[in-house]
């Protein structure tokens, strides 16, 4: 049986390796929650649809589960910045943990209301119910693998490689 997953951690280019590290069968990346059909990056970027850079994950929940979706998730993101992603400034970057059932819903405010206990501090990802994901155009999918050199320097710049 295969799921899919949604979420919205900054700029798709940088979460799209991780979790094909962690067994994800295939990561798509795309826009999410916006009311514009098919939009294009260029707007989306340029904060004009409503979406939000999104990651859609395909995986076996036999192989890897929901809550290890979210540790990676978790890992790989500043759930404490409400503008953004490290460099990546504006709506189309913000955090967004999109639930396609009340299973995943649950899962995750439960995880987020932990995070908040523990660190003491209001998270600033939106919970948001399933609506719309929008494939990316082709040059923005596995941009790792193609802009390996270009890939490298996104990493450094936005200080998520640290």
């Amino acid at each position: 049986m295969r799921k899919n997953a949604y979420f919205a951690g900054g700029c798709f280019w940088c979460v799209t390796p991780i979790y094909k590290m962690y067994g994800v069968e295939e990561v798509v990346c795309g826009y999410a929650g916006g009311d514009e059909v098919n939009p294009s990056y260029a707007d989306v970027k340029a904060q004009r649809t409503g979406h939000r850079e999104t990651i859609k994950l395909t995986y076996n929940p036999e192989k890897v589960t929901y809550n290890r979706l979210l540790d990676i998730y978790f890992a790989n993101v500043d759930p404490f910045d409400g503008e953004g992603q490290f460099i990546d400034k504006g709506f189309s970057y913000t955090l967004a943990i999109f639930f396609t059932s009340e299973e995943e819903k649950e899962i995750a405010e439960k995880r987020i209301a932990d995070l908040e206990a523990k660190e003491g501090k209001k998270v600033q990802i939106a919970l948001l119910p399933y609506k719309n994901f929008f494939e990316a155009e082709e040059e923005h999918q596995d941009y790792y693998l193609k802009n390996p050199e270009a890939f490298e320097k996104e990493l450094e710049e936005s200080g998520r490689k640290k």
